[in-house]
Order: structure tokens, then sequence, then C-alpha cells
């Protein structure tokens, strides 16, 4: 009986020892995350209610949700509050055609992920999901120091506030200004002037000049008609009495 004392006395301590190990070993796995929403983080914000509209309508939200879930560059959006919205001018939004409303939330948005302090190492102007192979006037500009940033388009500068979430693959910053592009909200060309017309209409001076010109070639034979038709005529008249006379 004294010998099996001691086993007994360790075995307690050892399933108090080995017990982390079981335990790790039967816990289940942990689940994998699910897609990101990025409706819903902006409907968390609570100040977002247009620009959600517009991503949902311009079918932005599902494009936005395909890219940061299936590619290994991520995505950058920049949110504009309702207030941005409301201080715009009235009709800006709804005067869009629907392909215009797809390229201005596109202009929103960054086809790569990018921290807030990345934005300042950025060379300008950078490309946004509506640029053209060459940027064009699609660009955006970021400019400023330590964690102040600006964005500025070319008609709007607003600083980039607020991160409703700075994780990859997706980063979401608060603007207080729709980013207005200049494609289209920038001055228009002026339209090219009418092209004259060749023939050019007789003036009442040269109206004049002919008129006062004389008689035409055509109106002297007309004349020269009517006077040989009268001579003969008399000439009739003369032979016809020369004979009722003889």
């Amino acid at each position: 009986m004294a010998s099996t004392t001691p086993l007994l006395t360790l075995t307690p301590l050892i399933l108090l020892l080995l017990s982390p190990l079981i335990q790790a070993q039967t816990a289940p796995a942990p689940a994998p995350a699910g897609p990101i929403n990025i409706t819903g983080i902006l409907d968390k914000g609570g100040q977002f209610t247009t620009f959600i509209k517009l991503l949902t309508s311009t079918q932005a939200a599902n494009q936005i949700e395909n890219q940061i879930n299936n590619s290994n560059q991520g995505m950058t959006v920049f949110a504009p509050t309702d207030n941005a919205f409301n201080n715009l001018k009235a009709g800006s939004i709804n005067g869009l055609t629907d392909k215009e409303q797809v390229q201005l939330v596109q202009y929103h948005l960054l086809p790569k992920f990018y921290k807030l302090k990345d934005l300042l190492l950025v060379s300008n102007p950078v490309w946004t999901q509506a640029s053209s192979s060459d940027g064009g006037s699609w660009g955006l500009n970021f400019t400023g120091q330590a964690n102040q940033v600006n964005v500025s388009t070319g008609i709007v500068e607003t600083q980039v506030n607020n991160a409703l979430r700075q994780e990859f693959p997706l980063a979401i910053y608060q603007v207080d200004q729709v980013l207005l592009p200049t494609a289209l909200f920038g001055v228009k060309p002026p339209s090219a002037a009418p092209v004259p017309s060749s023939k050019t209409p007789l003036s009442s001076s040269n109206s004049a000049t002919a008129a006062s010109s004389g008689p035409t070639s055509e109106d002297t034979k007309s004349s020269s008609g009517r006077i040989n038709v009268g001579v003969g005529l008399v000439g009739g008249l003369s032979l016809f009495c020369m004979g009722v006379l003889s």
C-alpha cells in the first residue's frame, strides 16, 4: 500500500498539466471570417445614407466586395457624408446620367489598399476606379503632413477624416465634401462658332447698283424687236394704200 501512494499523488498533478493540451486538441477551430460588407460598415457609421444609395443603385457595392474578396490589392474608399451631398448645388447628382453616376462613385474608389499614412507617400495624381489607362482627369491628389491628409480633385479640396475601417483588404475614410471630378463638373469648353455659308446673298447696295446700271442686253434685244415689228407694219400699210390708189 505504501508503494502506490506516490503514484496516486502524482496522477492528479499530471492530469492538471495535460489539461490545456487536451482542451486545445478537442476545442473547435475558429470559424473563418465572413465576406466584407461595405454597406453594412457604412450603415454603422450612421451618416452615409446617400452614398449607400449610390453604391447600391450603381452596383458599385458588388464591384467593391468582389474585388476585396478576390484580389490581393484591396481597395480604398472615400465616403462623403450626407451633409456633403446636401451642400451640393440642387440637381447636381440627379442631373447626371446613369453612366456619369457610376463614374462619380468610382471616382471615390482607389483600386488599392492604403493606410492613411501611405497616402502621403503616393505619386500624384493617383488613379481611381474611374481612371482611364493614363489617369486623365479622373485622378486624385494627396497632400498633408503627420496625421493630416488632404485630397484634391482640382475643383474641391477636403481633409480625409475618420477611418471607418483601416484593415486590409479594405480601408474606408470619411470625407466632408463630395469629390467632384473635373471631367463631370469642370468648366465646359465653348462650343464652336457656326461656319458661315459659302453663298453670299446679294446686298441691297448691290441690288441698287444693278438697277441703276441701265438696261441689260436682254432688255436691248426686246426693244429692238419691237421697233422692227413697228417698221414692218408701217411699210405694209403704205404698199396697201398705193395699190388701192392705182
